[in-house]
């Protein structure tokens, strides 16, 4: 069963992940290409399609690599945050890296009831195998 929390992180996660994709899109086709016409370079949305089902089907194992897969985005968003200094490149970078934040919160906050459960049941177990093996 699901708790308030989870299903508002999970909300959080599915809206953030949406936003980064169109973000990814608009920024590299329409906003601030790095041609005149749209780059090649909004193909770095595509990534962020694959994971989508399962983050919407609240699949933990997805939560928790894309977690991780995520944190490249955060990386290009600060380097471009940084480098195209005063150009709506910049503040889109700045964007980006606050919507991996938003998401990465978000999956982490989501997953962590599932991460102290296995913890405890892994703990329990344990505990069951050395009670059997210091009877014998």
């Amino acid at each position: 069963m699901e708790t308030k929390s989870q299903k508002f992180f999970h909300r959080g996660a599915i809206a953030s992940m949406m936003l980064l994709i169109l973000w990814c899109i608009a920024w590299e086709v329409w906003l601030a290409p790095l041609k005149p016409g749209g780059s090649w370079l909004a193909l770095k949305a595509a990534p962020l399609l694959f994971p989508l089902a399962g983050i919407i089907k609240r699949d933990v194992y997805t939560l928790q690599w894309t977690s991780m897969v995520i944190l490249l985005y955060f990386t290009e968003g600060v380097v471009r945050g940084w480098s195209d200094i005063g150009t709506l490149s910049a503040w889109l970078g700045w964007g980006e890296a606050l919507i991996v934040t938003v998401y990465f919160i978000c999956a982490v906050m989501y997953v962590r009831p599932y991460k102290k459960a296995a913890k405890q049941l892994t703990k329990d177990l344990l505990d069951k195998v050395n009670r059997v093996n210091s009877a014998k």
